[in-house]
């Protein structure tokens, strides 16, 4: 059983060091659950992101929820949320108290701007990690569905609830044949 002060630091250090938003977090998170602490196997943190993403809020919220508590329940839930939180919380709180004295100044400026790709790449990284498991025809389903949502502008829930209804019947479909 894991501590709770070890799940707590954990999720301390991936808020802390995260800039880019809960997607960005995803990488950090699976690298530290995965490769470092060995907390879950990858096929396991895979299903739990994707009840992340199907969640209501945050994904690096949901996700940090459930690894805390796959982990240990409640508290570990807790102590992986409190580890993401307050780091973002104390930082926000910081930059508001002083963000009017330095908004215009150019070496700001310029760190956000540099930020940038290295967010993107942060964004790309889980998504290329986690593709390597799936056959070209479900690539080619991601990438078509994305391009669709994108260019079209048609909410991405009339996608989840037909991939969900699709996988239903599917399951149905399977359940029947081995039956026979």
């Amino acid at each position: 059983m894991r501590a709770l002060a070890e799940i707590l630091w954990s999720f301390l250090k991936i808020g802390a060091f995260t800039f880019g938003g809960g997607y960005a977090m995803i990488p950090l998170i699976q690298h530290e659950v995965i490769n470092h602490r060995r907390w879950l196997r990858e096929g396991e943190f895979v299903e739990l992101l994707t009840i992340a993403q199907a969640a209501p809020g945050p994904i690096a919220l949901n996700t940090a929820v459930f690894v805390g508590y796959k982990l240990r329940g409640y508290s570990g839930a807790l102590a992986a949320v409190m580890g993401v939180v307050v780091p973002s919380f104390v930082i926000i709180l910081a930059v508001a108290m002083f963000f009017a004295d330095i908004r215009d100044n150019v070496w700001v400026d310029a760190a956000f701007r540099g930020m940038r790709p290295a967010v993107v790449a942060l964004i790309v990284a889980p998504i290329v990690g986690l593709a390597r498991g799936l056959n070209v025809w479900l690539m080619a389903v991601a990438a078509t569905t994305a391009l669709v949502v994108w260019y079209f502008g048609i909410s991405p829930v009339w996608f989840l609830l037909a991939g969900a209804v699709g996988g239903v019947l599917w399951a149905a479909k399977r359940g029947k044949e081995a039956q026979r």
